[in-house]
């Protein structure tokens, strides 16, 4: 889709149910917002997926540079202004990272979590970047193209169609936007402004000559409590090349393991939504409190929070056994919930004529009447 930020035509993915928590990922310069594409399948069970192309790249519009961080950290701003996404977690690789840490310090807040991957404070030095965008400017991109390629991967990865596939986005990436976009990391430094209390994860390529492991550790150091990971056999774009090991790292990051009391009450949140837990809690009592600790801890921090089913399945199988069963206040909360799991109302309408056959036309005949209640709260 596309979507008008101040004046700029931003072009942008968006994957995953659109009430979950958003999670944002920002591609590398010379790049787009398939950079990220392997992760996608697996991150958009549980969040939703927002990946714009930058200003000056894919399909986003092009302005003549140069640009700044800040101007592309606004960039992000009013993009989720217009998303009507008040706060995210925010991921980048590269130029990308440098953005999620200056959108974090321009914007406090609004960035729940940081993932920095092959990124740092500062790229020095400045004058190779101004040099740089000069020789774009005069050559094209294709005059640095295999310079740049074998930066971003190992090379044993070069002769791969993955690599062939980077070498496409970079050749396609328009002069003007990959020169604007080198100047602002010319004039990157981020030293001091780390967003205070904002949890980070730090990945970094073990063979990352572009921003290498010393890099990534001083990033980890000047953000307390992040945590750093080495992706190995990997360089500059590990989400291309290791991108198993990239989904892993971000996926343990933001999800708890199961049975973590924190786990469960992050996915409760994430399920039913935060307005809905929040009244939970402050109503709880001395005489409940047990019991939602219990709830809290077993059915979301030991079963909800399990990978072996997605969202969306455990929302249907809820659905129907709620239906099936006529427990009506449950089943109208986890149907509001399913507009957070990517339950559709079409997946919804199916389980509940399968309730019919197997649960009795009764019980599944009062689930469409809930549905068509609950449904018609947000398509009134």
């Amino acid at each position: 889709m596309f979507v008008e930020v101040k004046g700029l035509t931003v072009h942008v993915l968006q994957d995953g149910p659109p009430g979950a928590a958003a999670l944002v990922l920002l591609h590398s310069l010379g790049t787009n917002a398939h950079l990220w594409d392997e992760q996608v399948a697996a991150l958009a069970r549980s969040f939703r997926v927002i990946r714009p192309d930058l200003r000056g790249h894919g399909l986003t519009g092009c302005t003549p540079g140069p640009y700044s961080l800040r101007l592309l950290a606004g960039d992000l701003a009013g993009l989720l202004d217009a998303l009507r996404v008040e706060g995210a977690h925010i991921g980048g690789i590269s130029i990308g990272g440098l953005i999620a840490q200056a959108f974090a310090a321009e914007y406090p807040g609004r960035a729940r979590s940081l993932i920095l991957a092959d990124t740092a404070l500062a790229m020095p030095p400045a004058q190779a970047w101004t040099e740089r965008a000069a020789l774009v400017r005069a050559e094209g991109i294709g005059a640095i193209a295999d310079a740049v390629i074998g930066r971003w991967v190992t090379p044993g990865f070069l002769g791969s169609p993955a690599a062939a596939g980077l070498r496409a986005m970079l050749l396609r990436t328009p002069a003007e936007g990959y020169a604007a976009a080198a100047e602002a990391i010319a004039g990157a430094d981020l030293a001091g402004s780390a967003a205070p209390g904002v949890p980070a994860l730090v990945m970094v390529g073990e063979q990352d000559q572009a921003t290498p492991v010393a890099e990534a550790e001083a990033l980890s150091r000047a953000i307390a409590g992040s945590r750093l990971v080495v992706i190995e056999g990997a360089a500059h774009i590990p989400t291309v090349e290791q991108p198993q090991a990239v989904t892993a790292a971000i996926r343990d990051f933001l999800q708890p393991a199961a049975g973590d009391d924190d786990a469960g009450m992050a996915v409760r949140r994430q399920v039913l939504g935060e307005a809905h837990v929040a009244r939970a809690v402050a109503e709880t009592t001395d005489f409940d409190r047990d019991f939602q600790a219990f709830i809290t801890r077993t059915a979301w921090g030991g079963v909800w929070a399990r990978p072996g089913l997605d969202r969306r399945t455990r929302s249907l199988l809820t659905i129907a056994m709620m239906a099936a069963l006529g427990h009506e206040a449950e089943l109208k909360l986890h149907l509001r919930a399913s507009r957070n799991t990517g339950a559709t109302p079409a997946d919804i309408a199916e389980v509940l004529l399968q309730v019919a056959v197997y649960g009795g036309v009764p019980a599944a005949n009062a689930a469409f009447r809930a549905a068509k209640e609950i449904f018609a709260e947000h398509h009134p």
